[in-house]
């Protein structure tokens, strides 16, 4: 089950010590989600704004609104016809000023997880691993992704 504990420990980036993410619970812009808005920074972060109207600083995660089901195996060939997907999606929102003296335009951020139907049954380790994996990169190249995102290089 989702549930965002605060403060949140950010990964490592090129320019920060320690950086972590006071959040407070706000109101998802999709009835099946849970959002949350950063009010405070902790660590050494120049730069970084919290979340206001004008540049957002927020954190999605939504659940399928209504999840699909396998059909029945095909009674020749014993196979599934179509094996459908129900669509996990996380958001990450943050004001970016484009250039100095104008106002505020938001990055975003989706990662979109889509499990096929009846795999959490049949499989729950597999989805687990893709998570893990997932969760395990992007905190191990946090910087890298962080540092290509500003320089534009791979």
């Amino acid at each position: 089950m989702y549930s965002i504990t605060s403060p949140i420990t950010g990964g490592a980036q090129t320019g920060f010590t320690a950086p972590t993410y006071t959040v407070v619970v706000d109101t998802a812009p999709d009835v099946n989600g849970k959002q949350h808005a950063v009010t405070a920074l902790g660590g050494t972060q120049a730069g970084v704004s919290i979340h206001s109207v004008s540049s957002p600083f927020t954190a999605t995660f939504i659940r399928p609104k209504a999840f699909k089901a396998l059909d029945q195996v095909n009674p020749v060939t014993g196979k599934l016809p179509f094996v459908p997907k129900n669509a996990w999606m996380v958001i990450i929102r943050k004001g970016a000023v484009p250039l100095a003296n104008q106002n505020p335009s938001s990055l975003v951020i989706r990662c979109e997880i889509a499990v096929p139907a009846g795999a959490d049954l049949a499989s729950p380790s597999e989805l687990r691993a893709a998570v893990s994996l997932l969760v395990g990169i992007l905190n191990q190249q946090s910087a890298g992704i962080g540092d290509s995102l500003v320089s534009g290089l791979a």
